[in-house]
């Protein structure tokens, strides 16, 4: 053997790839509302949308067409995050019921990393208890700066001791504009623990209303709807932010080691000006455009640039992040999610899965995926569509295929049945009362549009 080829091998040795040893830093952000072209990235996006970091990072990273989340609002999607499992298991059908509490006996994100030798720190909306005894700070994070409460937060009035801040489990008064604030501690927190492995859960509350932003970004559009220039420029804030914490992690010299994961919680609301577009709906429903969101994963030193076309759910996420982490094979753990690398790096072939939606009787939404095939369930109506050929659910062929319709109703049977009832009042699904062999309960008063969201 040569003496310079003895000298190459002794510095690879010396220098490994930062995967050979290394366990991957674990970033997953979460924007609030976002509307599935309302990114650049998404070849619909409207002229004025303003995302240059989320479009760099998309160029970087993996663009999942098909990424769906589990529930078309915002506390049922978080504590499917959380746990990887369907949020229906723990009784969590609607977003006054996750956002009253997800149950303290659950084992959830940072606790497995924590295990595995991860710092953890969450910035921003948590939306899984509203009070104290909820925080996360109490549930595997080491640090923790966001607020507890429901769906929204004022963006300037951050002093508020009837919807505090909170650092840790104590209240603080704060000042600036908050999704910049998230920004900066994130950014902030990958700085301090950069010499071991972290997991950082980003939920923005942007875009979710109130829609404010400051006056000198609103000024930067003008669609003539002052409204949709709010949300533009609370989206551009949003990745501005986001821009700031990819900056940090290249900064700190971890980019490259880091598995990152973007989604929103659910889809626009077509209310507040967002753009779904080409999908059907929003926010409140199970139509495409209130359940298939941006969805973007990132890890430079393991997966390469691309798109990939088949569906991913938001519970693939915590499984891919622990197989990652080397915190233990799957097998044994109740995950209704899977680790989805393998099929990122183009090393197993996607194969069908079917994919489950439900929102109790009272909200009256249920829907399954099944390969391509998708039926959609609103009270008294059912609607089958093609996705393959339809994604805009625009040809409803229920009435022309009705052994289809049933074998996809006998498939969501199937499941609802494994799921525990609502924590509240209602049935699982409406008008399934009778096949419950229960008797009805009587219906809860309606809950403001805050409280659902």
């Amino acid at each position: 053997m040569s003496g310079l080829l003895r000298s190459l091998l002794f510095l690879v040795a010396l220098c490994p790839p930062v995967s050979a040893f290394a366990k991957p830093n674990i970033v997953v952000i979460v924007a609030d509302d976002l509307g599935y072209a309302d990114v650049l990235f998404n070849p619909r996006h409207a002229k004025e949308v303003t995302t240059p970091h989320l479009d760099s990072l998309a160029k970087q990273g993996v663009i999942c067409r098909q990424g769906y989340v589990s529930g078309h609002v915002c506390s049922p999607t978080r504590a499917g995050l959380m746990t990887g499992r369907y949020q229906q298991r723990l009784g969590l059908y609607t977003g006054g019921e996750a956002g009253s509490g997800l149950p303290m006996s659950e084992t959830i994100f940072p606790q497995h990393l924590k295990a595995a030798g991860y710092a953890t720190g969450q910035f921003g909306k948590w939306h899984l208890g509203p009070t104290p005894e909820w925080s996360p700070a109490l549930r595997g994070f080491d640090e923790v700066f966001g607020f507890l409460g429901r769906g929204a937060h004022d963006y300037f009035k951050l002093d508020d001791p009837a919807d505090p801040i909170y650092r840790g489990t104590e209240p603080v008064k704060e000042s600036g504009y908050l999704t910049d604030r998230l920004g900066e501690e994130a950014s902030a927190f990958i700085a301090r623990h950069k010499a071991r492995p972290f997991f950082v859960y980003l939920a923005f509350n942007a875009v979710h209303a109130p829609l404010q932003a400051p006056p000198d970004e609103i000024a930067k559009f003008n669609t003539g709807n002052r409204d949709r220039d709010t949300l533009l420029a609370m989206g551009k804030r949003l990745d501005d932010a986001i821009g700031r914490v990819v900056g940090a992690l290249k900064a700190e010299g971890v980019w490259e080691n880091t598995l990152l994961f973007f989604i929103s919680d659910n889809g626009g609301p077509l209310a507040q000006g967002a753009d779904n577009a080409p999908l059907r709906g929003g926010k409140h429903t199970d139509y495409e455009g209130g359940i298939r969101v941006p969805f973007l994963v990132c890890w430079p030193a393991r997966l390469k640039p691309g798109e990939f076309e088949a569906p991913v759910f938001s519970l693939d996420i915590l499984p891919t992040a622990l197989v990652a982490a080397g915190a233990g094979a799957l097998d044994g753990k109740s995950f209704d999610g899977r680790d989805i690398l393998p099929l990122l790096r183009g090393e197993t072939a996607p194969t069908p899965r079917n994919l489950f939606w439900c929102s109790g009787s009272e909200e009256g939404w249920w829907a399954v995926r099944s390969a391509d095939w998708k039926l959609v369930g609103e009270k008294g109506t059912i609607g089958l569509f093609d996705l393959a050929k339809d994604a805009s659910e625009a040809s409803d062929l229920a009435a022309q295929m009705p052994e289809k319709v049933a074998e996809l109703t006998r498939l969501h049977d199937a499941w609802l049945a494994e799921m525990a009832r609502p924590i509240k009042a209602g049935e699982k699904r409406y008008g399934m009362g009778s096949e419950e062999g229960g008797k009805p309960q009587k219906k809860r008063k309606k809950r403001d549009r805050k409280g659902k969201t």
